[in-house]
């Protein structure tokens, strides 16, 4: 599916416009989501285009880069064959990437990356982030969904487990950030 920003492929079409339907903000962001045979130590990876890197923050476009399939022991698995509401939470926690860097400068967007790659401190921030902004953005539901789907799959390695409980929001830490945005809601009413 191609709409004005966003470019889709049609066998994640329903998953991609329900995690973006979350964010508004995004609407008039160039987004393409794009299956890659293989992504390391990732499912899905977003990024800002490279042709992009250098116009100003509105004028950034970005890819979400999806692993078309995945490893769970010896088995693999396409991703679209993951049930449809892990697939949205794992595209609101993409989409929660691109929030966060539509709001960095260009210098702190390549401070951020080059960060990213050498140190674990920054991988944990970063994902951590990606999460809070999928949580406050309404998708606590399909987060905390592909969570379990990974933390409680009895095939998933316990390397793959052990990754997702150090760089990612817990299901406790999620509760929190619920209970936050809650309080804050509640006090602007």
């Amino acid at each position: 599916m191609n709409s004005q920003n966003h470019t889709i492929p049609a066998s994640i079409e329903n998953e991609a416009k329900t995690a973006l339907k979350f964010y508004p903000q995004l609407k008039e962001t160039r987004i393409e989501f794009r299956f890659k045979k293989n992504i390391k130590k990732s499912t899905m990876l977003a990024q800002p285009t490279f042709g992009s890197f250098f116009r100003s923050r509105k004028k950034r476009a970005y890819i979400i880069l999806i692993s078309e399939k995945f490893k769970i022991e010896n088995q693999e698995f396409l991703t679209t064959q993951i049930p449809s509401n892990v697939l949205i939470g794992w595209l609101g926690h993409e989409l929660g990437h691109v929030m966060d860097y539509s709001d960095r400068s260009n210098l702190n967007l390549l401070w951020f990356g080059i960060k990213y790659l050498l140190s674990d401190r920054s991988i944990i921030e970063a994902e951590r982030s990606a999460d809070t902004f999928a949580v406050r953005h309404g998708m606590e539901n399909y987060i905390l969904d592909t969570k379990d789907f990974i933390l409680n799959h009895a095939h998933i390695s316990t390397i793959y487990k052990n990754r997702i409980r150090k760089y990612y929001l817990s299901p406790e830490e999620i509760m929190e950030v619920i209970n936050l945005r809650d309080e804050r809601e509640a006090l602007i009413q």
